[in-house]
């Protein structure tokens, strides 16, 4: 009875970690996304600002 408690503690802690590698991923991937998102509106912002400070010279 305490190998079969012990086996499935093991299994469900292994799942549990692929389970914690699944969402690292994810986070990691949504992560990445967010920054590209704020570099193109950071690059429109500046392209615009230029646009307008340098607009009619």
């Amino acid at each position: 009875m305490a190998q079969s408690k012990k086996g499935s503690s093991s299994s469900s802690s292994s799942a549990a970690a692929a389970a914690g590698k699944g969402f690292t991923r994810r986070c990691a991937s949504l992560v990445k996304e967010q920054r590209a998102r704020i570099y193109i509106l950071r690059r429109c912002a500046t392209m615009l600002l230029c646009w307008y400070i340098h607009g009619d010279d």
